[in-house]
């Protein structure tokens, strides 16, 4: 089983000195990762032009997977004037993503309209997303076409929309909604947001087991291996996520979830998503883990291939021979020989690499800004003209 993961931040990279999205794909690229997330736009002005079809055809040339997020601030189940505006913009997501060469979109909803939660709501969606679905297969195939020389157009396949889970009881899409909607609609993919997830459900995200149960019930509503996921720390009350923070500074941590992916995910192809205040940083630190995760996997793999060997050549036991070395792992280590039986042989202590000691420097300086501060850092390109709030 061969899997897949491919990790990037949610816009340009923090460190990245230019701020055009060619510069970030470059700076992304040497720090040993393959995606990332442009975000949000209003529309693609002509001067803007040039970066984003220099992006697509990078993007193209490289096998870099590029992705796009829609408007923050959307009201899908709003009246008829609120939704008309958040098409408007989605349309320009929509026109930006065919020239990137984006894969995934990702939408939000907004809140639950005048019908509250229930089928009729996820109905509406459901209608909504499929007119974006059919709008963005007109945009990617249009005849009347003056740049047929995107071969990503030519001979492509559009862009997946990605319906994104919600961080706050009073906006739509709860796991169980999201899948509804996508299983319906063709062209959809869930995005699974994890900071939002785990606030919703009261700090739900703990174990390599929620991990397990979130995949598994994804795949068998809608049976996909393919996975679009956002990750960061999270600062969370009653079940609603008030703002992101950098992975180490929240209660949701993430080497469960590297440990699922390495452990049972090998039928997994997954591209997670930073959206942590620490951006491209925390990006590497979920990487790491995933390396840890499987040195880990390694050595205990390696152990037990040893202790089976001598097994066979003593006459004991496995189980006894894992006893033997966690007492000898206990004297060596001048504590009292544990009466559990499990292997304890200490991991090597490693040196800290160059990665970590960036990410370390930039956490002592970091603050947790919200998102939105977040956003308001990046380039002004993909700002909107309107003071639009960052809905979870």
């Amino acid at each position: 089983m061969h899997m897949s993961v491919k990790f990037g931040p949610a816009g340009v990279p923090l460190s990245c000195k230019g701020r055009t999205i060619v510069e970030g794909m470059d700076d992304i690229i040497a720090l040993g990762l393959e995606t990332m997330e442009v975000q949000t736009v209003r529309m693609i002005q002509p001067q803007h032009f040039d970066q984003y079809w220099q992006a697509g055809v990078l993007a193209n040339k490289t096998g870099f997977e590029m992705n796009i997020h829609g408007p923050y601030y959307s009201e899908l189940l709003g009246n008829r004037v609120e939704l008309g505006r958040s098409l408007a913009k989605i349309e320009a997501t929509l026109q930006a993503a065919r020239t990137i060469n984006a894969r995934h979109i990702t939408l939000h909803t907004g809140h639950y309209g005048a019908s509250g939660r229930g089928r009729e709501a996820n109905e509406h969606v459901a209608n909504i997303f499929a007119g974006v679905v059919e709008r963005l297969e007109t945009i990617w195939h249009d005849d009347d076409d003056e740049f047929p020389v995107f071969p990503w157009i030519k001979n492509g396949t559009p862009s997946k929309i990605g319906v994104e889970t919600s961080g706050r009881q009073d906006l739509w899409g709860s796991l169980d909604e999201v899948l509804e909607v996508v299983n319906h609609v063709e062209g959809t993919v869930p995005v699974l947001n994890i900071a939002h997830i785990h606030a919703r459900g009261h700090g739900s995200m703990r174990t390599s087991e929620d991990y397990g149960e979130l995949f598994d019930q994804v795949r068998e509503t809608i049976g996909t291996k393919e996975f679009y996921c956002h990750f960061s720390g999270v600062d969370h009350r009653s079940g609603n996520a008030q703002f992101y923070t950098q992975i180490k500074k929240s209660d949701l941590n993430f080497e469960p979830l590297a440990e699922f992916i390495v452990e049972d995910g090998g039928w997994l192809d997954i591209t997670l998503i930073s959206d942590s205040p620490l951006l491209e940083h925390d990006a590497m630190y979920m990487l790491q883990s995933i390396e840890k995760s499987r040195h880990k996997q390694i050595e205990r793999k390696a152990r037990e291939d040893r202790r089976r060997a001598l097994a066979a050549q003593t006459g004991a036991s496995v189980e006894d021979l894992a006893a033997r070395e966690a007492e000898q792992a206990a004297l060596r280590a001048g504590g009292d020989v544990p009466s559990v039986q499990e292997d304890i042989t200490p991991a090597p202590q490693e040196s800290k690499s160059e990665t970590e000691k960036a990410i370390e420097s930039t956490e002592e300086a970091s603050t947790e800004p919200s998102k939105k501060a977040k956003d308001a850092s990046s380039d002004d390109v993909f700002d909107f003209d309107e003071d639009d709030d960052d809905l979870f």
